[in-house]
């Protein structure tokens, strides 16, 4: 159809925040609306795939967005042009993409635009330049579209008649899903080990420190028992303590490089305690517009899914002016720093920034949320910092000698704070050590002995996964979150405070997964499908080709799975010799969301449910099971199953693990914002030991060596 030369210009973005940022820069010559999104896409209740025909897709338009569509074809038909505004990724490609060939009837003159930053010069820029749809980025998002709904419906039906209807399998969440699962079956088949660490805590020049055992006789040492101990401190006994050496170095500690999506996510996880879904969520808003007073509504930081720490000249003189204005000289380098992108890396995109360096954070504040807050003075410090010089910290380490034990005390003075001035950064605590000269005798005020045992390897949170993901090159910087959110949703995974905990079914589909389907849960053949989709996206493959070479070898391990899986409805719902009190049936474990339960085979007439028994009661005496109760307030809690001859109670959940101090049992004890220790309950024995994140086993890091080098 004829369109009106003088018609407005329809901008179609995704979102309507976005709409409104866009709206105030390109004035009443514009119209500017959303498409939520998606509006076309593969139906959910079908493959919708023609295998058969090069893999040609069905495409419908998603149910409910037909009256966007409309009005967006409506729009359409009345305007001189149309404009594509979606995300510069393979997906906003793919969006503009279906939008095209939708509004083609109405409008013709349909084109593409992109910016990576919604600043009045990127949008304004980004209008005075579009192109085409590139359709090598769409056959990109296309090819993993269909892949995963190749692997999706052909895998979950298999799941459905062998173990239970609801469940379903993907490609990148198996590998993710594998991952935590290894981990814990490491934690359960961990045993802990003793070892001993010895401190000597001194005086010297009315200054205290402490001074750690670090060799005997000549030789490193980690005593792993009381007796090595107790002879190293028979061998002290009477003896000078003599500094023996000082070892004084300069320490410099260089900035990081600007946010990419991967490293945000894990900072905001260890330092806000953001999960990956969150802190993406808050980074949109900040992308798209948020309002600010007297400005109306402003994109503050560039856009949030990147793998490159590449940054423009125009940004990189504007926060070298600011730092040259807000510093002293000597917190500017001569010269920009530069830093390397990872292997792989697509360098579609700037490194994540603020859109405009002088927007301090404490500026904005009464116009942003507490959340939005936060991830702003994350990306803005670390934006700053990283084109500031180093921080540099004198370091000195004391060697004493008291006959043939060795102590070693080290502590750090920072002389010049660089980067350090802006980057907040979690930070141990320095020890100050006293100026010593060799043969300086400091005053020995104590002995401190005391015994550990090892931690077993930290359980994944959402910063370590998103760290493996990247590093092993599976996923991409718009992946990490949403596979996570997968894997909860589908309750394969749970949170415990920060910790990634798998649940029975979600251990139970691993176990299938890793059996059947061992290629598809592998690291390398996942990682390299990434690879091969960036090909794609580069033009150096064809799509289609590639679906070909996977979906043959796919299908039949398929098809040989699907006879080769037991039937495990019958492990699912195993009947017990457990009496329903209620009706006298013998009551069944099944598997539920959150794991095994027993429930009554006469349901829906007998409602009765209650947990298996979980572990022995530690009462001495006592031949109870602890079994898991509700308060009348419907708050859960454990007790004997003696009950009231045996009137042992606790909030803890009991664990399967038993005490390698008394060999009482152990129990799992929440801790606010960081998970699971476990604990015994024997009031005798003080054992307990962290199930720790990687985030905590870092901060305890000392502990975590020495555990390593006895």
């Amino acid at each position: 159809m004829s369109n009106s030369k003088e018609g407005k210009t329809l901008v179609i973005v995704e979102s309507p925040a976005k709409a409104k940022t866009i709206n105030k820069y390109l004035g009443s010559s514009y119209t500017i609306l959303s498409s939520m999104g998606h509006i076309i896409d593969l139906p959910k209740s079908r493959l919708a795939v023609d295998i058969d025909n090069d893999f040609v897709p069905e495409y419908i338009t998603i149910r409910g967005r037909a009256k966007i569509l409309n009005e967006l074809k409506k729009n359409a038909a009345k305007s001189s042009r149309v404009l594509l505004a979606t995300d510069p990724d393979r997906e906003g490609e793919a969006i503009s993409w279906h939008l095209a060939n939708a509004l083609t009837p109405k409008n013709a003159n349909i084109q593409r635009i992109e910016f990576n930053e919604i600043t009045e010069h990127a949008v304004k820029e980004a209008v005075q330049h579009p192109r085409s749809i590139d359709v090598n980025l769409v056959n990109a998002q296309q090819a993993r579209r269909i892949l995963d709904r190749i692997v999706g419906y052909y895998i979950s039906p298999i799941l459905w008649r062998k173990v239970k209807k609801g469940l379903s399998a993907g490609r990148v969440q198996s590998v993710a899903l594998k991952v935590i699962c290894d981990r814990e079956t490491e934690i359960e088949s961990f045993i802990p080990e003793e070892y001993w660490t010895l401190d000597a805590h001194y005086t010297h020049k009315h200054k205290a420190f402490t001074g750690s055992l670090s060799a005997f006789r000549g030789e490193k040492i980690k005593p792993r028992s009381r007796e090595t101990v107790d002879e190293i401190l028979a061998h002290l006994e009477g003896k000078r303590h003599v500094v023996r050496a000082v070892d004084r170095k300069e320490r410099r500690r260089n900035p990081q490089p600007p946010y990419i999506t991967s490293k945000l996510q894990q900072d905001a996880s260890n330092r806000l305690g953001f999960n990956s879904y969150k802190t993406m969520m808050v980074a949109q808003q900040l992308y798209e517009g948020v309002e600010l007073t007297g400005e109306g509504s402003v994109g503050l930081i560039t856009y949030m899914r990147t793998d490159s720490t590449r940054i423009s000249d125009l940004a990189l003189s504007a926060v070298r002016d600011y730092i040259g204005r807000t510093f002293e000289p000597d917190y500017l380098p001569e010269q920009p720093n530069t830093y390397r992108n990872k292997k792989g890396s697509q360098d579609a995109h700037e490194a994540i920034r603020p859109t405009d360096v002088n927007r301090t954070p404490e500026s904005i504040r009464e116009d942003l949320s507490a959340e939005q807050f936060k991830v702003y003075d994350l990306i803005w410090r670390r934006f700053v910092s990283s084109q500031m010089t180093p921080e540099v910290s004198n370091v000195v380490t004391v060697i004493i000698d008291a006959g043939e034990v060795e102590f070693r005390a080290s502590g750090s003075t920072t002389i010049f704070k660089g980067f350090a001035a802006v980057e907040k950064e979690d930070k141990t605590k320095k020890m100050q050590v006293p100026e010593f000269a060799p043969g300086d005798e400091p005053a020995l005020k104590e002995y401190a002995p005391e015994q550990h045992f090892t931690s077993p390897p930290p359980r994944y949170n959402d910063a370590s996964l998103v760290k493996f993901l990247e590093e092993s090159g599976i996923g991409r910087p718009s992946t990490y979150a949403p596979t996570i959110n997968t894997l909860i949703k589908r309750y394969y995974v749970t949170r415990s405070g920060r910790q990634l905990v798998p649940t029975v079914l979600g251990r139970l589909i691993n176990t299938i997964m890793s059996k059947h389907f061992p290629t598809l849960v592998s690291i390398d053949f996942t990682a390299n499908m990434e690879e091969k989709l960036d090909l794609i996206e580069e033009s150096k493959s064809d799509w289609k080709s590639m679906l070909r070479s996977f979906h043959g070898p796919f299908k039949e391990v398929v098809d040989t799975a699907a006879d080769a899986i037991e039937e495990m409805k019958s492990i699912l719902d195993e009947p017990t010799d457990l009496i329903c009190e209620k009706c006298g049936r013998n009551m069944v474990k099944k598997l539920g969301k959150y794991g095994f339960f027993l429930a009554c085979p006469g349901f829906p007439e007998c409602r009765n449910s209650k947990t298996l028994p979980l572990g022995k009661c530690p009462v001495d005496g006592c031949d109870g099971d602890i079994v898991k109760k509700s308060s009348k307030k419907g708050r859960a809690f454990y007790g004997c199953s003696k009950y009231p001859a045996c009137v042992f109670i606790t909030n803890d959940e009991p664990s399967d693990k038993h005490c390698p101090k008394c060999g009482g049992l152990l129990f799992k004890k929440r801790v606010k914002g960081k998970g699971e220790m476990l604990t015994c309950q024997n009031v005798e024995c003080d054992y307990r030991v962290e199930l720790l994140d990687d985030a905590t086993a870092a901060k305890n890091g000392d502990e975590n060596d020495a555990a390593a080098e006895a």
